[in-house]
Protein backbone atom coordinates (compact mmCIF):
# COMPACT_ATOMS: atom_id res chain seq x y z
CA UNK A 1 0.00 0.00 0.00
CA UNK A 2 2.81 2.37 1.02
CA UNK A 3 4.60 1.79 -2.61
CA UNK A 4 1.09 2.91 -4.18
CA UNK A 5 0.85 5.94 -2.01
CA UNK A 6 4.78 7.05 -3.21
CA UNK A 7 3.74 6.27 -7.05
CA UNK A 8 0.54 8.28 -6.82
CA UNK A 9 2.04 11.27 -5.22
CA UNK A 10 5.45 10.89 -7.83
CA UNK A 11 2.88 10.93 -10.38
CA UNK A 12 0.83 13.73 -9.71
CA UNK A 13 4.04 15.31 -8.74
CA UNK A 14 5.70 14.83 -12.55
CA UNK A 15 1.96 15.78 -13.96
CA UNK A 16 1.89 19.07 -12.29
CA UNK A 17 5.50 20.00 -13.57
CA UNK A 18 4.41 18.94 -17.05
CA UNK A 19 5.63 21.18 -19.54
CA UNK A 20 8.74 23.15 -20.84
CA UNK A 21 9.66 26.65 -19.80
CA UNK A 22 12.64 28.56 -21.57
CA UNK A 23 14.21 31.82 -22.30
CA UNK A 24 14.75 31.60 -26.12
CA UNK A 25 17.20 34.22 -27.77
CA UNK A 26 16.83 35.02 -31.06
CA UNK A 27 19.85 36.65 -32.76
CA UNK A 28 18.90 39.67 -35.54
CA UNK A 29 17.51 38.54 -38.21
CA UNK A 30 16.92 34.96 -37.25
CA UNK A 31 14.11 32.91 -36.85
CA UNK A 32 12.75 30.13 -33.68
CA UNK A 33 11.48 27.39 -34.96
CA UNK A 34 9.62 25.44 -32.86
CA UNK A 35 7.58 21.84 -34.11
CA UNK A 36 9.16 21.47 -37.24
CA UNK A 37 8.44 17.68 -37.36
CA UNK A 38 5.71 15.36 -36.69
CA UNK A 39 3.96 15.77 -33.84
CA UNK A 40 0.60 15.81 -31.50
CA UNK A 41 -0.98 19.39 -30.87
CA UNK A 42 0.42 21.58 -28.33
CA UNK A 43 0.05 25.18 -26.70
CA UNK A 44 2.42 27.83 -26.55
CA UNK A 45 2.13 30.55 -24.24
CA UNK A 46 4.78 33.61 -25.05
CA UNK A 47 6.22 36.43 -23.61
CA UNK A 48 8.09 39.03 -25.77
CA UNK A 49 10.53 39.44 -22.90
CA UNK A 50 12.85 42.32 -25.24
CA UNK A 51 12.69 45.85 -26.86
CA UNK A 52 11.98 44.58 -30.39
CA UNK A 53 8.76 43.51 -31.63
CA UNK A 54 8.85 39.82 -32.84
CA UNK A 55 6.26 38.43 -35.63
CA UNK A 56 4.93 34.91 -35.03
CA UNK A 57 3.04 32.68 -37.37
CA UNK A 58 2.53 28.63 -37.78
CA UNK A 59 3.88 27.03 -40.47
CA UNK A 60 2.42 23.42 -41.43
CA UNK A 61 5.07 21.11 -41.79
CA UNK A 62 3.76 19.91 -44.80
CA UNK A 63 3.96 23.62 -46.59
CA UNK A 64 2.29 27.09 -45.69
CA UNK A 65 2.03 29.81 -43.46
CA UNK A 66 -0.74 31.02 -41.03
CA UNK A 67 -1.69 33.21 -37.82
CA UNK A 68 0.76 35.40 -38.07
CA UNK A 69 0.81 37.88 -34.49
CA UNK A 70 2.97 40.70 -34.19
CA UNK A 71 4.21 40.79 -30.60
CA UNK A 72 5.43 44.11 -29.03
CA UNK A 73 7.64 44.42 -26.28
CA UNK A 74 6.52 42.75 -23.03
CA UNK A 75 3.21 41.99 -24.77
CA UNK A 76 2.18 38.27 -23.78
CA UNK A 77 0.45 35.42 -26.82
CA UNK A 78 -1.52 32.26 -26.17
CA UNK A 79 -1.30 29.96 -29.44
CA UNK A 80 -2.91 26.63 -29.56
CA UNK A 81 -0.88 24.57 -32.28
CA UNK A 82 -2.18 21.95 -34.18
CA UNK A 83 -0.14 18.53 -35.10
CA UNK A 84 2.20 18.70 -37.59
CA UNK A 85 2.53 22.14 -37.41
CA UNK A 86 5.71 24.84 -36.63
CA UNK A 87 5.53 27.87 -34.75
CA UNK A 88 7.98 30.27 -36.58
CA UNK A 89 9.17 33.29 -34.39
CA UNK A 90 10.88 36.01 -36.58
CA UNK A 91 13.06 38.62 -34.67
CA UNK A 92 13.39 41.29 -38.08
CA UNK A 93 15.35 43.98 -36.24
CA UNK A 94 19.33 44.14 -35.61
CA UNK A 95 18.87 43.70 -31.93
CA UNK A 96 18.81 40.21 -30.11
CA UNK A 97 15.41 39.08 -29.12
CA UNK A 98 14.25 37.27 -26.12
CA UNK A 99 11.15 35.14 -25.59
CA UNK A 100 9.55 33.55 -22.21
CA UNK A 101 8.18 30.44 -23.79
CA UNK A 102 5.92 27.75 -21.49
CA UNK A 103 4.75 24.89 -24.07
CA UNK A 104 2.52 22.31 -22.98
CA UNK A 105 0.92 19.75 -25.04
CA UNK A 106 3.00 16.98 -26.79
CA UNK A 107 6.98 17.88 -26.19
CA UNK A 108 8.73 16.02 -28.95
CA UNK A 109 9.03 18.65 -30.91
CA UNK A 110 12.11 19.50 -32.94
CA UNK A 111 13.94 23.04 -32.05
CA UNK A 112 16.40 25.34 -34.64
CA UNK A 113 17.07 28.65 -36.10
CA UNK A 114 16.68 29.95 -39.84
CA UNK A 115 18.35 32.82 -41.05
CA UNK A 116 15.34 34.96 -42.78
Amino acid sequence: MKAIYVTLVALLGMMSCAGLNSTTYIQPNNSFVLGNNEHGGFKVNLQNASNTNLSIHQAPVNGGKHSTLNVKPNQRASLKVDKNTAVVISNASNDTAAVNLKVTGDLGLSMGYKKQ
